[in-house]
């Protein structure tokens, strides 16, 4: 499974769809299916989201907030 990305730059700039995406293979053809809609998000969090479906996973280095 992976974390697809889909920017919505047309209706909303800045925005992206993310789906979370199986790979399977159907008569020896690797196709995708998507098993959950995570939404739309921001293009600064899908770095975010990613990071929280890798594997293994890494170290998020967070800003400290003043």
């Amino acid at each position: 499974m992976f974390v697809k990305v889909v920017s919505n730059n047309k209706r909303r700039p800045g925005t992206s769809y993310i789906y979370l995406t199986e790979t399977y293979r159907e008569n020896g053809k690797v196709r995708h299916r998507n098993v959950r809609n995570l939404g739309l998000f921001d293009d600064s969090q899908v770095p975010y989201i990613k990071a929280a479906f890798m594997n293994p996973k890494p170290k998020l280095v967070y800003d400290e907030m003043p």
